[in-house]
């Protein structure tokens, strides 16, 4: 694993890694604060509906910041921030049930507009946290692992791949978990919505590679890094030492 050093010893200060964790923390709590169970539909050549989920059009970006994550400051690193996303998840979590839960002030009549907001049952929070724990950690591994077969070249290939990776599983753990079975996502839309939340963020993924590619460039040449995870332990659970 190739890596600079402070001053010839200990691990390496990084300028920037703070920043790229906040960002990815904040895309990822207002992708599912705000659209996560809102169905929205687009209109086909020939006039077909075709649904997709609302937060779609958000959430992808957290993977793509993943991708940045784990390929300038490598796997281990990554590691540390998703856990970090899946405790602010957890914290909101808390959070919002126990303000809803809270009793309304006389004369204030806006609690159950707040509750279809911001009262989503425990089991499509269970099914978000699971998704994103599932989804991201592939999302990592697959382009950690194609940055060593790939000796570092074609990032665009291990970028779009751990994509369709990752994504795939969010959307194919996320949505049955949370709304199979319920009122108003019949079988047929729940299943198109899947599909949809894959191609899409897929698409996402591809047609912002060239903001990824600029990324990725910058921070390399900010931290002075290039990291190979030859030797990582890949648990989700192994502690970081570093």
């Amino acid at each position: 694993m190739a890596r600079p050093e402070a001053d010839g010893a200990g691990p390496p200060r990084f300028k920037h890694y703070d920043r790229v964790m906040a960002a990815f923390v904040t895309i990822l709590l207002l992708s599912n604060l705000i659209g996560a169970a809102k169905p929205s539909y687009v209109t086909l050549p020939g006039g077909t509906e075709w649904s997709f989920g609302a937060g779609v059009l958000f959430f992808p970006v957290s993977y793509i910041i993943g991708d940045v994550l784990t390929e300038v400051y490598g796997y281990a690193r990554a590691r540390r921030v998703i856990w970090t996303g899946f405790a602010a998840l957890l914290f909101m979590a808390f959070m919002a049930w126990a303000v809803v839960s809270l009793p309304a002030a006389d004369g204030w009549d806006g609690q159950e507009d707040y509750e279809k907001v911001f009262g989503n049952t425990w089991r499509i929070v269970a099914a978000s946290m699971i998704a994103f724990w599932a989804g991201e950690f592939a999302n990592s591994f697959v382009l950690a692992k194609m940055k060593v077969w790939t000796g570092g070249k074609a990032l665009w290939t291990r970028t779009i791949g751990s994509t369709i990776v990752g994504q795939g599983l969010d959307s194919l753990i996320f949505y049955p978990l949370a709304f199979y079975g319920l009122a108003g996502w019949p079988p047929e839309l729940l299943w198109q919505v899947v599909i949809s939340q894959w191609l899409i963020k897929t698409v996402w993924e591809a047609a912002l590679t060239p903001f990824t590619y600029l990324a990725v460039g910058w921070l390399k040449r900010e931290e002075g890094v290039e990291i190979f995870d030859t030797d990582t332990d890949f648990s989700p659970f192994a502690g970081d030492r570093r």
